[in-house]
């Protein structure tokens, strides 16, 4: 399939009107550009463009105001979005979080609700073969999805059948230059050592296409697996006040892979993440919630008994602080009631959400009324005055004041299921 087919292909089954194109420079992210301009000038989307100027190598700026001279000879807005490493964590890992939050906040920031990137055959293929060597099981092995949700935002990779090779041959059709960056070289990274041992895979007949349709196989596998899970939720799993509990001998009756597959949801449910935890920890963590134990992981806490129970670890929100009416933790919003009720604390200036903790729980004589164990309720969200106590929605009625949890429930039972008592 010629690239500017495939491109096509890559949005089935629909369209949007406008997409947000991230572009380094770099030949795949020039071709992307290019096939889209070509496509928007016989009616395809509306077109805005982005480079993320990482700071990295001294040609970073250069590179991005080429970018942009490109995207003025083809009449589409451009912005340049600087982002600098700050010196902690993995490098390729800080860059790529550091370049999505980036491309995210640009894309919201023009009304964009779709963004497209650069990713190719080869990418599918190396990102498999690292996957490979880390011991990734179904999920890690999985193709990169076409079109993923993620921010609010969904995140097309159209080319993911077209080899990169393919691209610079598309390009060189039709003298448009591209940038190579010298880090693509640099052994020191794990997917510079995989894209060098591709031909000699290629010679044994691994090559790009192979991993590419083995990667598909994964992911359809992973769909069947993820069904699964979702019929165990539905069965063994509750939502009560944001913790999640389980029905123990449902999943100790379950497939070791869906009740792990379940048990790894409800931590990413109760304490967000981008990644859920590694296997083996996660599989020592449900063994001792399945002998009656307690333990904490990912900042989640989990206790034994009939019904597991994952809630919010309390070290975790310590000392987090919103206003009334923002997200706190990423999960709740408190919002207050309105003008006229003093009593609830509105009227009083400086009111804040943090957690409970110990302190909280004090002042409130009837919390256990909720039937949320003390470990549990410290990390509940509260409307405080200073050291005053205002309100406990999650645990006690409180005039005028709300509670309201913004992790949906798909992200629990599956996307379109709906849960059923257990």
């Amino acid at each position: 399939m010629d690239p500017a087919s495939a491109l096509r292909t890559g949005f089935a089954p629909g369209v949007p009107q406008a997409l947000g194109v991230a572009v380094s420079g770099g030949g795949d992210s020039v071709a992307l550009l290019h096939l889209l301009a070509e496509w928007r000038a016989q009616g395809g989307p509306d077109l805005a463009v982005a480079t993320v100027d990482h700071g990295l190598r001294p040609e970073a700026a250069a590179e991005a105001a080429g970018v942009a001279r490109a995207c003025a000879a083809l009449g589409l807005p451009h912005d340049t979005l600087p982002w600098r490493w700050d010196g902690r964590g993995n490098l390729p890992d800080a860059a790529r979080r550091g370049r999505t939050d980036a491309l995210a906040g640009w894309a919201r920031g023009r009304g964009l609700a779709d963004v497209t990137l650069g990713h190719t055959r080869d990418d599918q293929a190396e990102t498999l073969l690292m996957r490979l060597a880390r011991g990734s099981g179904v999920d890690g092995l999985s193709a990169m999805a076409g079109c993923r949700r993620a921010g609010g935002l969904s995140w097309w990779r159209p080319l993911l059948q077209v080899g990169r090779d393919e691209l610079r041959d598309w390009l060189r059709a039709r003298a448009i230059p591209w940038v190579e960056d010298p880090s693509n070289d640099d052994t020191a990274y794990a997917r510079v050592r995989m894209r060098q041992a591709l031909p000699a895979l290629a010679a044994l007949g691994i090559d790009t296409a192979t991993l590419a349709a083995t990667a598909a196989r994964m992911a359809a596998a992973r769909e069947v697996l993820e069904a699964a899970a979702d019929a165990l939720a539905r069965r063994a799993a509750r939502i009560e006040a944001g913790d999640v509990t389980l029905d123990a001998a449902a999943l100790a009756a379950a497939p070791a892979e869906t009740r792990l597959r379940l048990f790894s949801r409800a931590l990413l449910f109760v304490a967000p993440a981008d990644y859920r935890p590694r296997a083996a920890q996660a599989e020592a963590a449900l063994a001792t919630a399945l002998a009656g134990g307690r333990c904490t992981l990912a900042g989640a806490l989990v206790i034994g008994g009939r019904r597991l129970r994952l809630a919010r670890e309390a070290a975790a929100v310590a000392g987090l602080v919103a206003a009334p009416g923002a997200t706190w933790d990423g999960r709740w919003r408190l919002e207050g009631p309105e003008a006229g009720l003093p009593e609830a604390g509105m009227a009083e200036p400086g009111a804040e959400i943090r957690a409970l903790g110990p302190e909280g729980l004090l002042q409130l004589a009837d919390w256990r009324a909720a039937g949320r164990p003390h470990a549990v309720a410290v990390a509940d969200p509260g409307v405080w005055l200073g050291d005053r106590l205002l309100a406990a929605p999650t645990l006690v009625p409180s005039a005028g004041w709300r509670a309201t949890l913004l992790v949906p429930p798909a992200g629990l039972y599956g996307p379109g299921a709906a849960a059923s008592p257990a």
